[in-house]
Order: structure tokens, then C-alpha cells, then sequence
């Protein structure tokens, strides 16, 4: 992960959030294979985010789990895409989650969502917001801005230092949480494409049994990773 302020780096990050009881033992000794080839993102149709959004997000992502280093990044696992497709499905609408005010968006995290706008609403208003800081800061916006440049903004933006409104406060943690879990998630949510992230930290997938795994530490797994489908890596 791009090393912004307050986060971990990119090799912390991926040992952090393999550690479940199933992957904690394989995760030190897990190397790097041969980097997928990027997938052929501009042949995919968003589900819901228009243009500027989706442009937003690919470049966003792209920073957040850059495609330099000795893993895949957030392109090659296509994490755009699952962004969009969970946006535009229960999650994004927050469908069964408990909307009902009062919020207070100075509360605590512990105590629930605390804005009336679900995860698609917050990132279409937010986006919008950020990029115009962006165009006036740094005078385009997020999406054409240099590597450099994006992660500076990314940075302001962790920070609050653009002031956003209450109830888009947390579009930062949204968008962080929402690239992890496109990251690591199983393939036929959209992302973990062709398995990449698994196959980079050994994590056996769905596999039916993993029992006799779970205490061998620095012991790489032998087998390749499976998805709930049924795909093999």
C-alpha cells in the first residue's frame, strides 16, 4: 500500500489483514509469483458509478494498493470492479442496515453509521466534492493528477484537511475498507482477480478441509487457492 500518513505499509498491510487463525501460519513465508497481467478494465461497464466516479475510483485505488511492488496491485485484482458491483447492489443501498436517525457524525464509530447517506450516496456526493478540492489545490482533478499529487490529496483527504461536510467524513475509511475487501475478496464478487491477492499471501480459498494447515507455521501450502465457485487457481 502506498505508504500515506497513519497507514501501514504496503507489505504491513498485507500481513495485517491476512491474519485470521487460516492464514496467520502461511502468511510470513508466502513469495511473490509472476504478476498477473493488468485486466482489461476499459472493456468493463460500470453496474452504477458514472464516468468521473469510476475514473476516481480506478485512480484512487491504483494508489492505495499501487501495482509497483512485489505483488498484484488493486488494478490487477480489478478492485474497480468490485467497488461498483457492491455499490450497486445491497451494500450500496444499505439495504438492510438500520438508517434511522438521529446521527451524530462526531460520535463514536462503536456506535453505528452515523450518517443518513448509504455507502452509494456517499460516494457520489463525495466525489464530486473532493475533486473540485483538487482542481483548486492542485488544479486538476484526482483522476489527472500525477502519482506524486494523488497521494498528497489522498492524505489531505485521510486528514480532513479540505473540511468536508459531517456526513462525508468517513468517505475515507469507506474507500480504504471498500480496496481491502476487493483486494482479498472471493472472485466472484469481482475482485481478487484470477485469485492474485490469494496467491500472493498463500491462502488456501474455499477449500472444503484446512484443518490439518491451520497450526504449520513457515510452512508454505502446497495446493492453490479455490474459489466458492469452484475456480482453482
Amino acid at each position: 500500500m502506498r505508504d500515506l500518513p497513519g497507514l501501514p505499509s504496503r507489505r504491513s498491510f498485507l500481513k495485517a489483514s491476512a491474519a485470521t487463525a487460516a492464514i496467520a501460519g502461511i502468511a510470513g513465508a508466502a513469495k511473490a509469483e509472476t504478476k498477473p497481467e493488468p485486466a482489461a478494465l476499459t472493456e468493463y461497464k460500470p453496474d452504477c458509478l458514472q464516468p468521473t466516479e469510476w475514473a476516481f475510483v480506478m485512480a484512487a485505488v491504483a494508489r492505495l494498493i499501487p501495482s509497483e511492488g512485489d505483488g498484484p496491485g488493486a488494478i490487477e485484482t480489478r478492485v474497480p470492479v468490485f467497488i461498483d458491483k457492491q455499490l450497486a447492489g445491497d451494500y450500496g443501498k444499505a439495504s438492510d442496515w438500520y438508517m434511522v436517525g438521529p446521527y451524530e457524525p462526531a460520535a463514536s464509530p462503536l456506535r453505528g453509521w452515523q450518517t443518513p447517506l448509504n455507502p452509494l450516496e456517499t460516494y457520489q456526493q463525495a466525489i464530486p466534492v473532493f475533486n473540485e478540492w483538487c482542481k483548486q489545490t492542485h488544479g486538476k482533478i484526482f483522476a489527472e493528477l500525477d502519482p506524486e499529487t494523488q497521494d498528497k490529496a489522498l492524505t489531505s483527504l485521510q486528514k480532513d484537511e479540505m473540511k468536508i461536510k459531517p456526513e462525508l467524513r468517513e468517505f475515507f475509511s469507506i474507500l480504504l475498507a471498500n480496496t481491502k475487501e476487493g483486494y482479498f475478496s472471493d472472485p466472484m464478487y469481482g475482485g481478487n482477480h484470477g485469485m492474485a491477492a490469494w496467491k500472493y499471501i498463500g491462502f488456501p480459498g474455499a477449500r472444503g478441509s484446512y484443518k490439518e494447515w491451520v497450526g504449520k507455521h513457515n510452512v508454505k501450502y502446497p495446493l492453490g487457492p479455490v474459489s466458492i465457485s469452484g475456480e482453482r487457481g
